[in-house]
């Protein structure tokens, strides 16, 4: 049976290119608008009720408002503008898609006239896709997590190092990795945001497999608080026939983590349950394979992610007589220590996603869930809230080569919150926002 998607029509927009370029903003001054006989909405409005609105308008309006006229530049450059961006409590995540030749890696690719190719960032309040990059300054770069408008990853040609950014104003720090965490054979990387003190905690779980006995795996879990810019490393374990995943996140204060039963005629492993860490406690001493939540059901790959604290999974379900086979993709939430069916993806939808293998890439963020095949640039949307599947606009980037991979992850589009140590109250640095696509 052909596999088909339902698209809409290809919307690619720049904002600059709506608003004109951000530095024309200067040519309108309030001698124009006069002129023009125009009423301009501030002119009636009080200052902080004015920037209130602006406030939850949506990120890409926000910068076309920035365009309008000196006043309102200075408006959303401000400190004041910047606290009232952060009583908006949540906005609809974007979700970027990237071309790569690993499912699990991106880095930049540049043209004849220095424009990068690779990323798109998709808007689902306006339905549009904005040509984008992440700021890594041309480094390779893997294992991308996110949380409240800050995404963290690490350089993929080294593993010596750590970014954490916010990807709308372009503002990153960059610190070094010790040098004992950076070989090993299998990583997962979560970040967790404290919005009221703007620190963060990251989490590393990381797989090795023991030097003297390949059915034995050593498991540790590395933790770094932003506010005391330390590591601590309060969990190493030993595994046999079990290894940890790719994949994990911090949900309410505590650390899951897939483990991956591995066997000679599966060198790769399949998912077979939940790990759970309490990142409060910091116990030393802890056995954690003893507190293994078993997977809903065969599992060809599982994807977690924090939607409003509550852990949800998104999982391939395989085959009962072939579990490596793939044959639909359902989402549970953990209730307790049991997996609670919420949805089961209709065929229609699985079959517009194109042919994958078991695995694709899926992330979420407040209500949205994507789900995105590693083999073309469909992307699916499902509403928690609404329980409702729905196609985004298709995205303008195109597989053309054979071995071509189309992966992506979502954040929340956020202004105010910067990384630790960049906090100057500033919104903007540099370039920001997406750039044009031609």
């Amino acid at each position: 049976m052909e596999r088909k998607t339902l698209w809409f029509d290809n919307v690619v927009v720049d904002i600059k290119g709506e608003a004109g370029i951000l530095a024309s903003y200067s040519e309108l001054s309030g001698e124009d608008v006069e002129e023009n006989n125009f009423i301009s909405i501030d002119t009636f409005l009080p200052n902080d009720l004015f920037e209130r609105i602006l406030a939850f308008l949506p990120i890409a309006s926000i910068f076309r408002a920035g365009a309008v006229c000196k006043k309102w530049n200075s408006i959303v450059h401000s400190r004041r503008f910047s606290k009232n961006l952060s009583s908006v409590l949540s906005r609809k995540p974007w979700y970027f898609m990237f071309t790569s030749g690993s499912p699990n890696s991106y880095k930049p690719i540049r043209d004849a006239n220095g424009s990068d190719l690779i990323g798109y960032a998709y808007d689902p309040m306006v339905q549009k896709w904005y040509r984008f990059e992440l700021p890594c300054h041309g480094t390779s770069i893997c294992f991308i997590a996110s949380s409240c408008g800050l995404v963290c990853f690490m350089d993929n040609d080294t593993r010596s190092q750590l970014y954490v950014c916010n990807p709308i104003p372009k503002i990153s720090e960059k610190f070094e990795i010790p040098r004992y965490l950076i070989f090993s054979d299998y990583n997962a990387l979560a970040i967790s945001v404290d919005r009221s003190s703007q620190s963060y905690t990251i989490a590393m779980v990381m797989s090795k497999r023991a030097p003297h006995d390949f059915g034995q795996w050593i498991l540790s879990i590395h933790i770094y608080c932003s506010k005391a810019k330390m590591w601590v490393s309060p969990v190493t374990e030993t595994l046999m026939g079990c290894r940890g995943g790719d994949d994990c996140v911090i949900c309410d204060g505590v650390l899951y983590f897939l483990s991956y039963i591995i066997t000679e005629l599966d060198l790769s492993g399949k998912p077979d349950g939940l790990l759970t860490y309490n990142l409060s406690s910091q116990s030393f001493s802890c056995m954690l394979i003893n507190r293994l939540i078993p997977v809903p059901c065969p599992l060809t790959c599982g994807r977690l992610m924090n939607l409003k604290n509550k852990l949800v999974l998104v999982g391939g379900i395989g085959e009962q007589d072939q579990p490596s086979i793939i044959k639909g993709i359902g989402v549970w939430v953990l209730k307790g220590r049991d997996w609670e069916v919420f949805a089961l993806m209709p065929s229609m939808y699985f079959q517009g996603l194109g042919n994958f293998d078991k695995v694709f890439a899926s992330s979420g963020f407040d209500d949205l869930i994507y789900i995105q095949s590693y083999e073309a640039p469909s992307l699916l949307m499902f509403d928690m809230k609404m329980k409702k599947w729905k196609w985004s606009k298709k995205c303008p980037v195109s597989k053309r080569l054979p071995l071509q991979c189309f992966t992506g992850f979502c954040f929340e589009p956020r202004l105010e919150l910067l990384p630790l140590g960049m906090a100057t109250g500033q919104v903007f640095c540099g370039d920001p926002g997406p750039h044009c696509c031609p």
